[in-house]
């Protein structure tokens, strides 16, 4: 039994084959599937997933990073509204991303911090969003830090020291198709890390594992994300899928 605890098949990109790709993924292994939200347009498309596979799909309610613009708080109170009102397993996607773009750096701040509060309030896990902004990121988490907020940090690629700074902030490694990748780095050195501290992830349709990097992810490709960590940490893959799946269980409570 896996978990894919990211992943976004209510996206465009699955429109016309989505019925095929759960059940190529449920053939692979998986049972349940994270869907984390990306903004307000696209809160119709993930309620529409979930109401067609009612029993799979564990939705999360969040405003991503690169979607914090001027009208991000008009986007939160919308958000907000659907978490008093809906019901969901978690608050993401959330996070900081500098790659793209820095011009909202303050509201992307402001953003994040705001949701880890009602991640708190609430006591639901958050799916944490990370790119060019490990420091800032772990700025606003020691800032909020309670026992109450925990989570994943999603498509980890941070190095040791930041992976072990993660999880002394009650924080799993959401580990994904970079893991495969030649140059992903975290292959070297995750098994410093016991597994109890990971979950695995898609991120799809975006970040498909190898063999099948540059073309459209899907829930199915887990199990060459299992096939790489149990080479890593030489384990037999079911024993590994186990540790996983109730790594996984412990932060959503599905």
């Amino acid at each position: 039994m896996i978990v894919d605890t990211h992943t976004h098949i209510f996206v465009s990109e699955f429109d016309q084959d989505r019925d095929e790709v759960v059940q190529r993924a449920k053939a692979a292994g998986v049972e349940k599937f994270v869907l984390p939200n990306i903004d307000v347009e696209s809160i119709s498309a993930l309620k529409q997933c979930v109401k067609a596979y009612p029993d799979e799909m564990l939705p999360l309610m969040g405003l991503h990073p690169t979607s914090v613009k001027e009208d991000y708080l008009e986007q939160l109170a919308i958000i907000k509204q659907e978490l008093d009102n809906g019901n969901y397993y978690g608050i993401g996607e959330i996070g900081i991303d500098l790659y793209w773009d820095q011009t909202f750096l303050q509201q992307q701040q402001a953003v994040f911090q705001t949701q880890l509060q009602w991640a708190k309030a609430m006591k639901l896990p958050v799916s944490i969003h990370i790119r060019n902004a490990f420091d800032e990121v772990f700025e606003i988490i020691e800032q909020e830090q309670s026992p109450d907020l925990f989570g994943v940090f999603h498509c980890f690629t941070g190095t040791l020291e930041q992976a072990r700074r993660a999880i002394d902030l009650n924080f799993y490694l959401g580990i994904g198709g970079v893991v495969t990748f030649k140059n992903g780095k975290i292959d070297k050195f995750l098994n410093q890390i016991p597994p109890e501290h990971l979950v695995v992830e898609t991120d799809a349709p975006w970040l498909a594992p190898t063999p099948y990097r540059g073309k459209r992810n899907e829930p199915a490709y887990i199990k060459n994300i299992v096939d790489k960590l149990s080479d890593i940490y030489q384990m037999n893959s079911d024993e590994l899928e186990c540790i996983l799946y109730h790594n996984s269980l412990d932060i959503f409570n599905f």
